[in-house]
């Protein structure tokens, strides 16, 4: 069962997303507070198959937290999907983000996007 870590601080949007990957088949980790102190050390237990981040998060902005996953030895080669409702899309990949999901985005949208990122070498 592929696993998701979803890193989102709107906890509508993360129960949304909890409910519809879970139904997909995917077995999924949240992250609703993010700390930059505890996420690398998060994503080196969890070993997701892939991370689901928002751009705009609270605590720290998507794009800073992409760059420190990137830069970190034992977690840059986690695969990473942002997502923004703002068309951030070529920061992100110029960040190390393998995909940019823009929001509203309808639920196949994703699941495709998911097994996409997934199946890259």
């Amino acid at each position: 069962m592929p696993k998701v870590m979803i890193v989102e601080d709107d906890a509508a949007m993360l129960s949304l997303l909890t409910t519809l990957l879970e139904m997909e088949g995917f077995e999924v980790m949240k992250l609703g507070e993010v700390k930059t102190d505890t996420i690398l050390d998060q994503l080196r237990t969890q070993c997701p198959d892939v991370i689901l981040m928002d751009v705009y998060l609270r605590q720290i902005n998507g794009l800073d937290l992409l760059k420190l996953i990137k830069q970190d030895e034992q977690v840059k080669s986690l695969r990473v999907i942002m997502s923004s409702g703002m068309d951030f899309c070529d920061p992100c990949l110029q960040a190390g983000a393998n995909a940019f999901i823009m929001k509203p985005y309808m639920p196949d949208e994703l699941i495709n996007q998911l097994h996409r990122v997934m199946s890259l070498p």
